[in-house]
């Protein structure tokens, strides 16, 4: 009986824990890996990224660009016009 059991269990839990760490958590791990790791990296670059870009380019060079051409330009042209 104690062969009997020796064997099965050590057949059988090693068996179904290779069988579970080789399929199910290494499916499960790549899986995860690729889905949430992919997604998370998608989203944060379009998302974050895209939007920080986006954000910056339109605020800091709109900015730039207006305090640039209405400050420094204007200036220059209302002093060369108006001296």
């Amino acid at each position: 009986m104690d062969r009997w059991m020796d064997g099965w269990m050590d057949g059988w839990m090693d068996g179904w824990m290779d069988g579970w760490m080789d399929g199910w958590m290494d499916a499960w791990m790549d899986g995860w890996m690729d889905g949430w790791m992919d997604g998370w990296m998608d989203g944060w670059m379009d998302g974050w990224m895209d939007g920080w870009m986006d954000g910056w380019m339109d605020g800091w060079m709109d900015g730039w660009m207006d305090g640039w051409v209405g400050g420094w330009v204007g200036g220059w042209v209302g002093g060369w016009v108006g001296g």
